[in-house]
């Protein structure tokens, strides 16, 4: 529907605050009509034709809209057509999770151009984790696609809350050996963009919001288990953060207040329970009670726990059913507070699929008393691995979409690389 999510209403051509209000509003309606003429501008913002023509005056030389043609005549001349360059220019998605970094090139469409993926211990590394960042961003650059279109911007998802007033202040608590400093200053302005960051579930949930099993729902909860448990909230269309930041914490809700100690402080966290780590000490303890299982007698990993899983194997069958039901009492808490029409699982234990989301449905059904509340979907993440970093690179346009002054120049020569931290 033309004119979905937009609001004109109080815009003006003259804003102290916002140069180009109009003009802003006028280009996000071409991206998200992808091709319209002037006339449909026109008639979506209740402007006069000249008006619309004056705004897109103002659009057409940041050479990310273009006139593609005539349109279909409605009785007078044919309208031009405007279309949006979904391929003017690239941004950069980074995801720093505990136990590694991805780094993903997106058009402006949200389409991944090459994605990058390294093992790392995040946690406990931060320069060499800035070096990784920097290092998997050049190799995403060096591609025809980041060669031949200019950057628009770098984001980044983080294992930690982040506050908006202080995005570089970093959970002393959750990262402790980063001692409050992301450190990746210096990646932005080597490339000349700007770098914005956000918890990663927060931009998991954008990420499924804008490309993936969220479409089109205003009320949505993303919930990623991976080393980490957080979940991501959008409320009304918008991410919500919290007053600062820390909105979405769900992997410290404690589920068993005599279990065993989080980082937090608190016991039983479900973190302790359905954390990546977790999940693996909780193989080992059941390894005697399934001496056949390709799991037993050693050390394993959660990606072979989930492929064991899918094999059939009992053993990590039983340790899926007792990570859901753990994870659906969390979920089915949220469900009673937030009323979401749509829980998304993402992060290492959506490869089940069914396998985890059936016992946990089972779970929520159970624990949850209004019949609509119980009816909430519950689904798997469309955009798999890929979701958090793809939500970072969608921080960056949803930002430039509301300021195009964001958008770089196209006749600009493109800057040098930076070199890695510590090079």
């Amino acid at each position: 529907m033309l004119n979905d999510h937009l609001s004109w209403k109080g815009l003006r051509r003259s804003d102290p605050d916002r140069p180009r209000p109009l003009a802003d509003a006028v280009l996000r309606l071409i991206w998200q009509e992808e091709r319209l003429s002037r006339a449909d501008i026109a008639q979506a913002a209740n402007l006069s034709r000249s008006t619309v023509s004056e705004i897109v005056g103002e659009i057409l030389p940041l050479g990310i809209v273009t006139e593609v043609g005539e349109g279909p005549s409605r009785g007078g001349r044919r309208p031009i057509v405007l279309e949006f360059r979904d391929d003017a220019c690239v941004i950069l998605g980074v995801e720093m999770s505990g136990s590694h970094v991805v780094a993903v090139l997106t058009d402006l469409r949200g389409r991944a151009l090459t994605w990058e993926s390294r093992p790392h211990p995040v946690r406990d590394d931060p320069e060499g984790t800035r070096r990784l960042i920097a290092e998997l961003c050049r190799i995403c650059l060096a591609t025809p696609a980041g060669q031949e279109r200019p950057l628009l911007g770098i984001g980044v998802a983080l294992p930690s809350p982040v506050d908006p007033a202080n995005p570089d202040r970093l959970s002393n608590l959750v990262l402790p050996a980063w001692k409050q400093h992301l450190g990746l200053d210096g990646l932005a302005a080597g490339y000349g963009v700007p770098l914005m960051v956000d918890n990663d579930a927060n931009l998991g949930a954008l990420a499924e919001h804008w490309w993936g099993a969220g479409r089109g729902g205003d009320d949505i909860v993303y919930i990623k288990v991976a080393t980490g448990v957080g979940s991501g909230h959008i409320i009304g269309g918008e991410v919500y953060r919290g007053a600062t930041g820390v909105a979405g914490e769900i992997g410290h809700i404690s589920i068993d207040p005599q279990g065993k100690p989080c980082i937090c402080g608190l016991r039983g966290c479900l973190v302790t329970l359905v954390g990546a780590p977790a999940l693996v000490a909780r193989a080992g303890e059941l390894a005697a009670d399934y001496p056949d299982s390709p799991l037993a007698g050693r050390p394993g990993t959660i990606q072979e726990i989930e492929d064991a899983a899918l094999a059939g194997d009992p053993l990590a069958l039983q340790v899926a059913r007792e990570a859901a039901a753990h994870l659906g009492r969390a979920v089915a808490s949220t469900l009673n507070i937030l009323n979401p029409s749509l829980v998304i699982v993402g992060g290492d234990l959506a490869r089940l699929g069914d396998l985890l989301l059936d016992p946990l449905r089972e779970m929520v059904q159970q624990r949850t008393l209004v019949s609509s509340v119980a009816a909430a979907e519950i689904r798997a993440s469309e955009l798999g691995p890929r979701a958090v970093a793809i939500g970072a690179a969608t921080l960056v346009l949803k930002a430039a979409l509301a300021d195009s002054r964001l958008f770089p120049s196209l006749d600009t020569e493109m800057p040098a690389p930076p070199r890695a931290a510590g090079s």
